[in-house]
């Protein structure tokens, strides 16, 4: 799992230098598909103020400033593995008091985490290794969210001429049961937003 993480690490801190704090520098298409996926993902949080969320492969921040349009009163923290990505959101948020950023997974428990397009790239890894990578993932996800959890990933269901090699297309049959069956009895698959992918929220 060591050797994932770190590929992926590598890879977005190459996307960040190359385009800096954009869409792209995080690998989305636009910024008006990342705030679609942040309203989606959001979907999992129940209060308007007083909570804590963990931003699971949070880039330089943007969904920080999409909870600070949002909701009044948040405690935010955001993680990634690439520590460019940490130094960049650190620059973009010098002075907010209800931020944390750490490239490091905290072991204080969140009353959310939310976690978006950290699934998709799989770079040269089997499909195997790469679903392997993900349930893992999702565990330790579980082990830290004390309310619940939400994610996003690609979608099988995606049209073929468009796929690439590099990137996962997974099974949302196969993750609704992984979730409904290991972490909780309040689970969503939301397949219905004109991307090519989805999102699940688990409530516990």
């Amino acid at each position: 799992m060591n050797k994932i993480i770190n590929q992926v690490s590598e890879y977005y801190t190459s996307k960040i230098k190359k385009h800096g704090t954009t869409a792209q520098g995080v690998d989305w298409n636009s910024p008006e598909s990342q705030e679609l996926r942040f309203e989606v993902l959001s979907n999992l949080i129940q209060e308007q103020e007083h909570f804590s969320i963990l931003d699971f492969g949070c880039g330089f921040g943007s969904m920080f400033d999409y909870f600070n349009l949002k909701y009044s009163s948040f405690e935010y923290i955001g993680f990634d593995v690439a520590e460019e990505m940490i130094v960049a959101a650190l620059n973009k948020f010098p002075t907010q008091e209800n931020a944390k950023w750490t490239s490091s997974l905290p072991i204080k428990k969140t009353d959310y985490v939310i976690a978006s397009g950290i699934f998709n790239v799989k770079l040269e890894n089997t499909n195997e290794d790469w679903l392997t990578y993900i349930l893992e993932t999702l565990e330790k996800i579980d082990a830290i969210s004390v309310k619940g959890f939400s994610f996003n990933i690609l979608t099988k269901y995606s049209d073929i001429e468009y796929m690439k090699e590099y990137l996962y297309y997974a099974d949302p049959s196969l993750l609704f049961d992984y979730c409904k069956t290991n972490f909780s009895k309040n689970v969503a698959l939301l397949h219905d937003y004109n991307l090519y992918e989805f999102s699940i929220i688990v409530r516990k």
